[in-house]
C-alpha cells in the first residue's frame, strides 16, 4: 500500500536539504556544488528504479522506463532542478519528485508501459545565477545560442563556460538533431499564485501560459534644490512616474482579468531628501493570455507615458526588453488530463498560468500541458513557499492518472 503523504514529504525534505540555506530556504544554482549533488543523487534514484539514465551535453538528466510496443514514442514528465536564491521547497523540484514517484508507482503496479515513460530533471529555468533563463529546455529544442552566455559571469565573477565545464558538461552540438520521439510533455508545478486556494480547487489543468512584455523605462528631467525650485519650474521625474503608474494601473483595473500590470523596480537619482529627482528608471511588467490584447494594451500605455512625459517636461526612453507571446497548451493533452481527473474523481479546474514555465518552451514543439497544485497564500520564490501535503497528493494522483492514459493506453 502506497502512502503518498509520507513519500512526498520524505522526498521533498530530502531534495530541499541539498542547498539548504541557514536562514531558511534553498539555494541551488546552475552548475554550482548543490546543483551537482542534486542531479547526481537524482540519477542514483532513477537507477535504483532500473530506469535508463543519461545526461545530455548541457546537464539535463533523464530517467527512462522503456516501452514495450512503441519504443519510438516517449511521454516525458518533469521540471527544473535549479532554484532562485533562498527559494522555497517546491518550485521546480516538486515537479521532478512527483514525476519520479508517479513513474515508480506505475512501474510497480502495471509494469512496463506501451510507450517510453521518461522523467526529466532540467538543468535550469530560473536564470538566478547567470543572466539567461530556460537554459535546460531551450537546449533540448536547439534554441539556446552559446553566444548569449559565452561571456556571461555570475555575481562572483565565475564564468558560465568555466562553471559548465567544471561540472562535466559542454555546449550542445549545433548540428545535432532535436528529439522526434517525444509525443507529449506533462509538467506538474505549484501554482505560485492564489487562484486554486481561493476557489477551493486542489488541481489546476493549465490550458495557456500568458504572454509577457517587460519594460525598463527611464525618465530624465532636472535635479534641483528642493527648497528653492518653485513647483511650476520643476522637471520632477518621480512626480511624472507617479502619474504614469497611477493612470496605467487604473486602465489595467478597467481592462480586468486576465490582464495584469506590475511596476516593480525603481531607481531614483540622486535619491536624496532635499533634491528634486532628475532621473528615475522603473520597470513595467504586463501579461495577458491573448497576444492581440497584450499588444494593444501596451501600445496604449506607451502612448500614455509619452503624453505624460511631454506634459511634465521630461524625456522618456522605453526599453521593451522582453516580448514573449502567450503559449496555448495542447487541446488534446488538456483533454486527456481532464478526462483522467474526472475518472479519478479529483477536485480540479481548468485555468491559465500567469507565470512562465519550461512548458512554454516545449509547447511550441510537442503536445504539452501542465498540472498545478495550490500555493498557500500564493507565496513562491520565498522560504515561506508551501502547499498542503493533501494537495500535493491530489496533484500526484492527477499526474499518475494522466501518465497512465498517455503511456499505457492504446490511442
Amino acid at each position: 500500500m502506497y502512502n503518498f503523504y509520507e513519500l512526498i514529504e520524505e522526498h521533498v525534505k530530502w531534495i530541499s536539504e541539498i542547498g539548504a540555506d541557514p536562514t531558511g530556504g534553498t539555494t541551488r544554482l546552475l552548475y554550482d556544488e548543490n546543483w551537482r549533488q542534486a542531479q547526481a543523487e537524482l540519477k542514483e534514484k532513477f537507477e535504483a528504479l532500473d530506469l535508463v539514465t543519461q545526461f545530455d551535453e548541457i546537464g539535463n538528466l533523464y530517467g527512462k522506463l522503456e516501452g514495450t510496443k512503441y519504443p519510438n514514442e516517449t511521454i516525458l514528465t518533469g521540471s527544473h532542478v535549479d532554484t532562485v536564491v533562498n527559494g522555497g521547497k517546491l518550485d521546480g523540484q516538486f515537479g521532478i519528485i512527483a514525476s519520479y514517484l508517479a513513474v515508480k508507482f506505475l512501474k510497480e503496479k502495471y509494469g512496463a508501459p506501451l510507450r517510453n515513460l521518461e522523467v526529466i530533471s532540467m538543468a535550469e529555468e530560473e536564470g538566478s545565477r547567470f543572466p539567461y533563463a530556460f537554459w535546460g529546455s531551450k537546449n533540448i529544442w536547439g534554441l539556446a545560442d552559446k553566444n548569449d552566455v559565452i561571456d556571461a559571469t555570475d555575481a562572483n565573477g565565475v564564468k558560465f563556460v568555466d562553471a559548465m565545464m567544471d561540472s562535466g558538461f559542454k555546449f550542445k552540438n549545433d548540428l545535432a538533431p532535436t528529439r522526434d520521439d517525444i509525443k507529449a510533455f506533462v509538467e506538474i508545478h505549484i501554482e505560485q499564485g492564489s487562484v486554486l486556494e481561493k476557489t477551493g480547487k486542489q488541481v489546476g489543468i493549465v490550458n495557456s501560459i500568458v504572454g509577457q512584455k517587460r519594460y525598463s523605462i527611464t525618465l530624465s528631467g532636472e535635479s534641483n534644490h528642493a527648497g528653492t525650485t518653485p513647483m511650476g519650474f520643476r522637471k520632477d521625474t518621480v512626480y511624472a512616474m507617479s502619474k504614469m503608474i497611477s493612470e496605467a494601473t487604473d486602465k489595467a483595473y478597467e481592462q480586468g482579468d486576465p490582464l495584469v500590470l506590475t511596476f516593480g523596480h525603481v531607481d531614483v537619482q540622486p535619491n536624496t531628501v532635499n533634491v528634486v529627482p532628475g532621473q528615475v528608471t522603473f520597470s513595467m511588467d504586463c501579461r495577458h493570455t491573448d497576444a492581440k490584447v497584450l499588444k494593444e494594451f501596451t501600445e496604449e500605455i506607451e502612448t500614455l507615458f509619452a503624453e505624460i512625459a511631454k506634459k511634465h517636461g521630461v524625456e522618456i526612453i522605453m526599453d521593451n526588453w522582453m516580448d514573449e507571446s502567450p503559449v496555448p497548451m495542447s487541446k488534446e493533452i488538456v483533454g486527456t488530463l481532464e478526462e483522467a481527473c474526472k475518472e479519478a474523481n479529483l477536485n480540479y479546474t481548468v485555468m491559465h498560468s500567469g507565470a512562465g514555465h519550461d512548458s512554454q518552451i516545449f509547447a511550441v514543439h510537442v503536445p504539452t500541458a501542465m498540472i498545478f497544485v495550490p500555493s498557500i497564500d500564493g507565496i513562491s520564490h520565498n522560504p515561506a513557499e508551501n502547499t498542503r501535503t493533501e494537495d500535493l497528493v491530489e496533484g500526484l494522483e492527477a499526474l499518475i492518472a494522466s501518465l497512465y492514459k498517455l503511456a499505457y493506453e492504446e490511442k
